[in-house]
């Protein structure tokens, strides 16, 4: 190693060191509502990066909203990989270098006036679908209002190249109007497609899907109006509109990664984790956070895997699901401990240091896993645990929002 490479390393420990996270922490803008999202402890996850990184590229093994692409990737090269390919849109929003010189000081008037043309293009070529949600709407009527939207699913949409949500989410998560938005956007995004400005717009119309939605913060289930109550709340959501979100979250994107860095080559893959483990460097630092419940993470945000594949799929279920679904094996009783038995054997075969992410109410127990790590990982490992209370959000509108949870950190480092 060249005396500059290694001042070069020598600057990044320093630079984590220096407490990134008091630097960044506050600024770093999220764009999903995500359950077992790890920004409230975020701190605790990077005091043990702290104490245990060295060099080369940390390895973000189940990136979800790559909150720590956010956090680090202005630091140390990141390698971020998610089996889900949204994730990989967020990760890329973090980690590409944008040379704003080579895009127009208007870029983003460019963007919601080329998306404005293609929602009137839709409104006139189909006119007939208008629908109006006036306070005054009996239950009955808004009910019969909503179905009439989720009747569009039966509609052949001729002539008209992006009408993927139009057709399969009007009156479900949004409503007609929203899904339109939801389409020209990811219309104009295409646009983008080679350059990073293409995961800017998508990161953005997510976080716009997020918070316009009228269901609990993930798409397992759209609600129902069955109450007077729950009319009135969803009548709420049903009124907000996605551009304004858009515009927001893309401005304060643009401001946070205006001074990305350009020398730190990282990577994003989607990969199944095993896979992804076959791929890493030697030496490597891996923080894995698994899926701790048996509920599948690809039932409750289906719909941002179709907003980037936008495929047209099959769907399924009052959900509306994507009849093909990743099935975690850290979601199933009968494989979870041999997939911490793979995590652990493939650690151990690329010489990494790990740090995982695990909570009380998971699959199995600390000590359960402790176990299947000290039998996979060879001698020259030791093992230390570290732990945080916090409330883990269940993403719920009623009485169950939060939990109390007890997260560990077990830190398996080279004697």
């Amino acid at each position: 190693m060249s005396k500059a490479e290694a001042l070069y390393i020598e600057n990044i420990q320093d630079n984590i060191k220096f407490n990134l996270l008091n630097k960044h922490e506050k600024k770093i803008p999220h764009v999903i509502k995500y359950m077992g999202a790890k920004k409230k402890i975020l701190s605790f996850v990077i005091d043990a990066i702290n104490d245990t990184y060295e060099d080369g590229k940390l390895c973000d093994l189940f990136g979800g909203t790559s909150i720590l692409s956010g956090a680090l990737g202005k630091i140390i090269p990141i390698h971020s990989n998610d089996i889900q390919e949204y994730s990989s849109i967020l990760a890329k929003t973090y980690l590409s270098d944008y040379d704003w010189d080579c895009y127009s000081d208007n870029i983003l008037d460019e963007i919601t006036n080329k998306a404005q043309k293609y929602v009137a293009f839709i409104q006139s070529k189909f006119p007939e679908l208008a629908y109006t949600y006036d306070k005054t709407l009996t239950i009955e009527e808004f009910v019969a209002l909503e179905n009439k939207q989720q009747e569009l699913i039966n509609l052949d949409f001729n002539g008209v190249s992006y009408h993927l949500f139009t057709k399969y989410y009007s009156g479900t998560y949004w409503s007609y109007e929203q899904c339109l938005w939801i389409d020209a956007i990811r219309k104009v995004a295409d646009d983008f497609k080679s350059t990073p400005i293409y995961n800017l717009i998508l990161s953005s119309l997510m976080f716009a899907m997020s918070y316009n939605s009228q269901s609990t913060g993930h798409f397992a289930q759209y609600r129902d109006a069955k109450s007077l109550s729950s009319k009135e709340d969803i009548h709420i959501y049903r009124k907000k509109e996605i551009l304004p979100y858009f515009k927001n979250k893309f401005n304060e994107l643009r401001e946070f990664l205006n001074n990305n860095n350009n020398n730190l080559h990282h990577r994003v893959t989607s990969l199944d984790y095993s896979d992804c483990l076959e791929e890493i460097e030697q030496n490597s630092l891996v923080y894995a956070d698994p899926p701790y419940g048996f509920v599948h993470y690809s039932r409750f945000y289906h719909a941002f895997e179709t907003l980037v594949k936008y495929d047209y799929p099959e769907v399924a279920y009052k959900g509306r699901y994507r009849e093909e679904r990743h099935q975690s094996p850290f979601c199933k009783r009968k494989e979870v401990k041999s997939a911490f038995k793979t995590l652990f054997e493939k650690i151990n075969s690329k010489n990494a240091k790990l740090i995982l992410s695990y909570s009380n109410t998971g699959m199995i127990s600390l000590d359960e896993i402790l176990s299947i790590a000290k039998e996979s990982l060879a001698c020259h490992y030791f093992l230390d645990v570290k732990e945080v209370a916090y409330k883990h959000s269940t993403m719920g509108r009623k009485n169950d929002k939060n939990r109390d949870v007890q997260e560990f950190l077990i830190i398996a480092n080279h004697l």
